[in-house]
């Protein structure tokens, strides 16, 4: 069971009780990503077994009347065991995806990813006209070569800023310079791609540049948040704009958990309230 200080930031165990948490978020005029937690599989069989789980995902999510659908991790389905492996297992996701008209994010990992995932998304988004979405983030350099291929492609983009600690030699380290870096990325996304822009910051300043430019370009977009994160925020937001919350479960939930706590200290502050109980 999850314990109530991690509960903020992971919506249980079992998919219904994530579904449970999609529910009350639609209520509230937010949408969900949901993402079952696991990564980095030296073996087939939990791949296989993450994979059958997001098939149950997307038709539970396709009978059940919720506004939300599903993000996946390279490695999750094989990409340590072989991009033959990934992509066999996420072609079946898309693929009872698309049956069911669920749409399906394919997150951005590490550095060492970026071309088979690239790869991956612009076939199948072209094969399921434009049902699946990716990540890029500010932080590589390569990441404005890879937009301007993108803007060619259907399917949708989210731009973060980049949360993986990657090589100086192809990223970059200043806090400031990613910010600027982000804000070109989104100024070239809002003037070049039609099929919409997905916004992933919990940043004020890249949320309010984001709708300036929704306003200057009349370009569809949406806000994506994680789950805990700015909650009150979201709601105010979902208002106005189309407004997605990620919502991860299951039972590899104690990693996602500390890596939340120890990326904020307004995170870390709430974690050592709950648990000294004040």
């Amino acid at each position: 069971m999850i314990p109530p200080v991690a509960s903020r930031f992971v919506a249980g165990e079992e998919p219904a009780t994530a579904l449970e948490h999609v529910r009350s978020l639609n209520e509230r005029e937010i949408k969900a990503i949901v993402n079952l937690l696991g990564e980095h599989y030296d073996s087939r069989a939990p791949a296989e077994d993450d994979a059958a789980e997001y098939r149950t995902l997307v038709r539970d999510i396709a009978t059940s009347d919720l506004d939300a659908c599903i993000s996946v991790k390279p490695s999750q389905i094989g990409l340590d065991l072989g991009e033959d492996v990934f992509r066999a297992l996420l072609e079946e996701i898309v693929d009872e995806a698309a049956q069911r008209d669920v749409f399906v994010w394919i997150d951005m990992e590490d550095h060492t990813t970026t071309d088979v995932t690239l790869d991956a998304f612009e076939e199948l988004t072209t094969e399921n006209d434009g049902g699946v979405g990716v990540c890029v983030q500010a932080n590589l350099e390569r990441t404005r070569e890879d937009v301007e291929r993108l803007a060619e492609l259907p399917g949708k983009v989210r731009f973060v800023k980049g949360a993986y600690n990657e090589p100086a030699e192809i990223a970059y380290k200043d806090k400031a310079e990613v910010d600027r870096v982000y804000r070109e990325l989104l100024a070239y996304a809002f003037e070049h791609f039609e099929d919409g822009v997905a916004v992933g910051s919990h940043d004020p300043e890249m949320i309010e540049y984001a709708t300036s430019l929704h306003e200057e370009h009349g370009t569809p977009f949406e806000l994506q948040m994680l789950m805990g994160v700015r909650e009150d925020t979201q709601e105010e937001l979902a208002a106005e704009y189309e407004m997605w919350q990620y919502v991860p479960y299951g039972g590899r939930w104690k990693s996602y958990f500390y890596r939340r706590v120890m990326e904020r200290k307004e995170n870390l502050l709430f974690a050592a309230r709950a648990v000294l109980g004040r």
